[in-house]
C-alpha cells in the first residue's frame, strides 16, 4: 500500500458525530471547509489503517504534508490551493498532520494536560480553520478551542474500546489509574465507568467555557452551526454519564442528531434575525 487511496476507509462527512459543512453554512464557505475535511479524512484514514505498517503511514503522512505546497495527494494539493487563494495560515493543516503522526508513533496520554495538548493539534485547528474561512476574529479562538477539545474527548470516550482493540491506542489519561485490560472487555468495569464519568465532568467544564461561543461569531449561519454542535456535545456527555461505551450505543442516530441540532440552530438564527 503506497498511495493514500489504498488506505481510504470510505467514510464521509455524513458519517461524523458532528455536522461538517452543513447546509447552514453559506455556499461560498462550504467548499473550502469540505477541502479541509477531505484532507483530514485522508490523513485520518492513513493513521487508522489496521494493515499498513508504521513506516508506510509516516511516509504517506509526509507526502500529505509536502502536497500542501507542491505535487502530492489530491486532497493535500486541493487544500493547499484553497489556503493560498484565501490567505489562510497553513499551520491549521500542519498541526493536524502532527496529530496524526502522534497517533502513529505514540499510543498513550499521560494525563489530562497531555490529552488537551493532543487536542490542540487534532481538534482545535479544525475550528480555527473554519473561523478563518469566515473571516472571524481570533478573539473567538479560546471558546473554539474549548469546544473542539470537548468534541475530541467525547469521540475518544465513545470509541475507547474500539481504539484499544483495533489500534492499541489509549486516549484516556494513564494517571487516572486505568487498567488497560478493562478496555478489551465486553462491558465496562465499575472502575472504568468511574474514570469515564470523571472525564465526562471535565469535558462538561470545556463545554461550559464554550457556551458563549456561538454568540461571539459574526456570521449568523456559522453561529447557528456552532450552536447545533454545542447542543449535540452536551447531549453526548449526558449519554456517556449513563451509558457504557463498551456495550451500549452512545452515538446519535441521524434523525435524532438532526432534530437536536436544529433545536439549537433555529433559535440562534432567529435571535440574529431579530
Amino acid at each position: 500500500m503506497t498511495d493514500t487511496a489504498d488506505l481510504a476507509s470510505g467514510k464521509g462527512h455524513h458519517d461524523e458525530n458532528f455536522p461538517v459543512a452543513s447546509f447552514l453554512l453559506r455556499p461560498e464557505h462550504r467548499a473550502p471547509v469540505m477541502a479541509y475535511y477531505r484532507f483530514a479524512r485522508a490523513a485520518d484514514d492513513i493513521a487508522d489503517n489496521e494493515q499498513a505498517t508504521q513506516a508506510t503511514k509516516l511516509d504517506l503522512l509526509a507526502r500529505m504534508r509536502a502536497g500542501l505546497d507542491r505535487d502530492g495527494p489530491p486532497e493535500a494539493v486541493a487544500l493547499g490551493a484553497v489556503m493560498a487563494a484565501r490567505g489562510i495560515d497553513p499551520i491549521h493543516a500542519h498541526d493536524l498532520l502532527d496529530a496524526f503522526v502522534r497517533d502513529v508513533t505514540e499510543a498513550r496520554c499521560a494525563d489530562w494536560d497531555d490529552l488537551i495538548g493532543y487536542c490542540r493539534l487534532s481538534a482545535m485547528p479544525v475550528g480555527r480553520f473554519v473561523l478563518d474561512v469566515h473571516g472571524e476574529s481570533r478573539e473567538t479562538w479560546p471558546a473554539n478551542d474549548a469546544l473542539c477539545a470537548a468534541l475530541q474527548v467525547i469521540n475518544h470516550l465513545q470509541d475507547c474500546g474500539k481504539d484499544y482493540r483495533t489500534l492499541g491506542r489509549v486516549y484516556i489519561p494513564l494517571d487516572t489509574g486505568i487498567d488497560l485490560a478493562d478496555l478489551a472487555r465486553a462491558r465496562a468495569t465499575p472502575a472504568l465507568r468511574a474514570i469515564i464519568t470523571a472525564l465526562v465532568e471535565r469535558t462538561r467544564d470545556l463545554l461550559d467555557r464554550s457556551a458563549g461561543f456561538s454568540a461571539m461569531i459574526r456570521d449568523r449561519r456559522l453561529a447557528a452551526e456552532v450552536a447545533a454542535i454545542h447542543r449535540l456535545a452536551v447531549s453526548l456527555c449526558d449519554r456517556l454519564a449513563t451509558r457504557d461505551p463498551l456495550s451500549e450505543r452512545v452515538h446519535h442516530g441521524k434523525l435524532e442528531a438532526a432534530l437536536l441540532g436544529l433545536s439549537a440552530a433555529v433559535p440562534a438564527l432567529l435571535r440574529r434575525a431579530a
